[in-house]
């Protein structure tokens, strides 16, 4: 007698055959996204525009804390001042440390500049603008929702969540380059404890940005669940991509006597740029297969009503009569009566007099 399986195992079983499924189809998706959209190419569009709003947003940045700065004492400026100029010497030579970095640091951080600001706002708004114009274009054609929003719209939001990502950087630039250190002697004796979260809630503020970022990038408002794994893919990525990219850049860079040594800086910055960016559009590619594999009520009208325009819109112009293409095959208004190749034609009929032909 066959010994029949219990409901409860049954159950089990086909929720891990579902699972197992589920994810394939994710992996295949995701892949199949970015290998379709070009993901690596735009990436590095990304980056080259990132590479070039770098130094205008850094001095925008640092004119900008000098006002913040205006509220601490010296001794904690002072203190935060070393803190940059140990980390600039870690990739950058100690001439352009003492020559360029040093004396910058020390005039924008005694007092606000309004001239650095401005000028490097403008300079880093059009670049930095031009990167998130690349994502925003791209996370839509993923969706299948491309032509959806209009160009200045999309310039528009870019602008906008670009002035968003700089404001957020003139308070949290000071807190991520001080370290949780400099931060627990800020703090009181009794919040010492904060100071444990202090990387928990940067990553946790990087994702939020993240998620805001595909949130707004879709033309249809989606729930904000389904943004949380790109966001959750892309942070991962950077933790570990960045530790993993600083370990080779150190251990290729070492006992270097070519020109690599004067260029390891810039390369290591695009190098890190292009993997920030790749993240992102791969972290967009995995939010899309997740709408492929679970669809979204509202993506899901949004594509059929964006696919029932363009059918209309060839529909029209076949119906509208004078703008029709004409094939090869059909015959042409002012022949149509002529007769077919190798017939004889029939001589012309005389006039009459008086009747006009």
């Amino acid at each position: 007698m066959a010994v029949q399986s219990s409901p409860r195992r049954q159950v089990r079983g086909l929720s891990w055959a579902t699972m197992r499924t589920s994810t394939w189809q994710l992996v295949v998706n995701t892949v199949g996204t970015c290998m379709r959209h070009r993901v690596t190419g735009l990436a590095a569009e990304a980056a080259f525009f990132a590479v070039l709003s770098l130094p205008p947003l850094i001095f925008a940045l640092a004119g900008s804390i000098g006002y913040i700065f205006a509220q601490f004492s010296d001794s904690q400026i002072a203190e935060v001042r070393d803190t940059i100029i140990a980390l600039a010497s870690q990739a950058l030579t100690p001439q352009t440390v003492d020559s360029i970095i040093r004396p910058t640091l020390d005039e924008v951080l005694s007092g606000g500049r309004y001239d650095v600001i401005s000028i490097g706002f403008v300079l880093a708004l059009w670049s930095g603008s031009r990167a998130l114009n690349v994502f925003l274009d791209t996370i839509t054609i993923m969706y299948g929702l491309g032509g959806q929003r209009g160009i200045l719209s999309t310039r528009a939001l870019s602008f906008g969540l670009y002035l968003l990502g700089m404001l957020m950087g003139v308070v949290l630039v000071p807190l991520v380059v001080a370290g949780p250190t400099l931060i627990g002697r800020w703090l009181p004796e009794r919040l010492a404890f904060l100071d444990q979260l202090y990387w928990p809630v940067v990553l946790l503020l990087g994702i939020v940005f993240l998620a805001l970022l595909y949130h707004l990038s879709v033309p249809v408002r989606t729930r904000w669940r389904w943004n949380l794994p790109g966001a959750v893919f892309t942070m991962f990525c950077w933790v570990f991509g960045s530790a993993l990219l600083r370990w080779v850049l150190v251990g290729t860079a070492q006992g270097s006597t070519s020109i690599y040594g004067p260029l390891a800086a810039p390369i290591a910055v695009l190098l890190w740029l292009y993997l920030l960016s790749i993240a992102i559009l791969i972290g967009a590619a995995l939010n899309a297969a997740f709408d492929q594999v679970w669809p979204q009520k509202e993506l899901t009208t949004a594509r059929a009503e964006r696919l029932s325009r363009i059918s209309l819109d060839n529909v029209l112009p076949w119906r509208a009569g004078p703008t029709t293409a004409r094939t090869d095959d059909e015959p042409d208004a002012a022949t149509e009566d002529e007769p077919p190749a190798g017939e004889p034609v029939a001589p012309a009929q005389p006039v009459a007099p008086g009747r006009k032909a």
